[in-house]
C-alpha cells in the first residue's frame, strides 16, 4: 500500500479513519501479539496513532469470533450494549489520541 494512500485515509486529519479502523477490525480475529506486526507496518506508512490503537483494540475486543462466543453466555440485547459501549470507548480514545499526538 502506498504511503500517501495510508496517509490519506488513515491520517490524522481525516476524520473518518477512526471510525473506518474500527468497523476494519471486527471482521479480522488475532491476538494481542498477532496485531502488533500490523500496527508497525501502519505507523511505519504514517497512519496516526490513535487511529492504529482504535485498529487493534478493535481486533481483539470486538471481533466477530469474539462475538460468538460471547453468545454462548449473554443475550443478544447484553451483546449490543456490550458492542456499544466498548465502541464508544474505542472511538473516543481514537480521536483523543489523534487530537493529542
Amino acid at each position: 500500500m502506498p504511503e500517501t494512500l495510508t496517509v490519506r485515509i488513515m491520517g490524522a486529519d481525516a476524520w473518518r479513519s477512526v471510525p473506518a479502523a474500527v468497523i476494519l477490525g471486527i471482521p479480522m480475529y488475532t491476538n494481542a501479539a498477532g496485531v502488533i506486526p500490523i500496527v508497525e507496518a501502519l505507523l511505519g506508512k504514517g497512519a496516526a496513532l490513535g487511529t492504529v490503537l482504535a485498529f487493534m483494540m478493535s481486533v481483539i475486543a470486538l471481533s466477530l469470533p469474539e462475538m460468538i462466543i460471547l453468545r454462548q453466555v449473554l443475550t443478544l440485547r447484553l451483546i449490543a450494549v456490550f458492542i456499544g459501549v466498548v465502541a464508544g470507548g474505542i472511538l473516543a480514545m481514537g480521536f483523543l489520541f489523534n487530537l493529542i499526538f
